[in-house]
């Protein structure tokens, strides 16, 4: 079964558990086991062996664009775990792309949406300015969007998501950049979520505790409190 568990996040969920600003997930019970992003640094696997995730059990690890605090545990990762493939925006510096080699992990360099594994695939690369990728999962209940900024919009990501893979969409969670949105900007993020049929949010990292507060109001027992620890199964949304 699914399960999405947050292993960094600048929110608390879990208590032991390090919080810093960035954020990381790991993704099990698809074909390959996925690490989306990997947060700011040291407190990712520290976070890990808290939660008894072995670095040895990820095949995968997706950076949804380039800022530190989404990549910054990828290199003490890789020295656990290099024998992994790591997908990431074409845009990516040559010599972080050469870093990531040289320490003996698989790169595959994305620009167009692509199928990661059975059921897993990247949005492709979306922005102009900043460019970021998020992750979609196709389930039997609907589409999980998993997002690391949400740079090029929050919107257009769960549009290209649905546009993708011609389903409906269960989850959206991840940061959606809305930390310094006003009220009126996350009302009208909220009103499309509403028109995209979105049934579940896990509003985090960047996303801000005004749009936070905001989302919990309008989707009530649909809203999901994320933080680092935070565990979700496919059970808790039905």
């Amino acid at each position: 079964m699914l399960r999405v568990t947050v292993v960094y996040d600048n929110n608390p969920y879990k208590e032991g558990l390090e919080t810093a600003w960035g954020f990381a997930c790991l993704v099990s019970g698809a074909e390959k086991t996925i690490l989306f992003d990997t947060g700011g640094g040291r407190s990712l696997l520290d976070n890990m062996e808290k939660l008894t995730i072995e670095p040895n059990s990820i095949d995968t690890v997706v950076l949804s664009h380039i800022h530190g605090d989404h990549t910054g545990g990828l290199g003490s990762f890789l020295e656990k775990n290099s024998n992994v493939a790591v997908y990431l925006p074409e845009s990516f510096p040559a010599k972080f792309k050469d870093n990531v080699r040289d320490k003996g992990a698989k790169i595959v360099e994305v620009e167009q949406s692509l199928e990661i594994c059975e059921n897993v695939y990247s949005t492709g690369r979306l922005g102009t300015l900043r460019k970021e990728q998020s992750l979609v999962i196709r389930t039997e209940a609907g589409l999980v969007v998993i997002t690391g900024c949400g740079h090029p919009g929050i919107v257009k990501i769960v549009k290209t998501a649905k546009k993708l893979l011609k389903e409906n969409i269960l989850l959206v969670v991840g940061g959606f950049h809305l930390e310094w949105a006003t009220r009126g900007k996350i009302e009208k993020i909220i009103s499309a979520f509403k028109q995209f049929n979105v049934r579940y949010v896990g509003p985090c990292h960047c996303t801000g505790e005004k749009a936070r507060t905001l989302f919990e109001k309008h989707f009530g027992k649909n809203y999901i409190n994320i933080g680092a620890g935070k565990v979700i199964t496919l059970t808790d949304l039905q």
